[in-house]
């Protein structure tokens, strides 16, 4: 083996913008409850699944859907 190695001409990572990034979040636990027991079927982690499933979502433009419930003004 070499002492020194000269990395003056190599090239930049081509997959560096796809690395992930590490974010915190805090989900309800049935939501973990539910993503655990499909790693144990499936032999995948939890936090993968989790990953491809929102990768999922991305690569369908999927959008949450949402409704807000109105508070009536009267039982204030």
């Amino acid at each position: 083996m070499k002492h020194n190695y000269d990395f003056s001409q190599s090239i930049k990572n081509p997959y560096f913008k796809k690395l992930q990034k590490p974010v915190t979040i805090e989900l309800k636990e049935d939501v973990v409850n539910y993503f655990s027991q499909l790693a144990e079927e499936t032999g995948i982690s939890y936090q993968s699944l989790i990953e491809l499933y929102l990768q999922d979502c991305v690569n369908q433009q999927r959008k949450p859907v949402f409704q807000w419930l109105n508070k009536d003004k009267s039982q204030n």
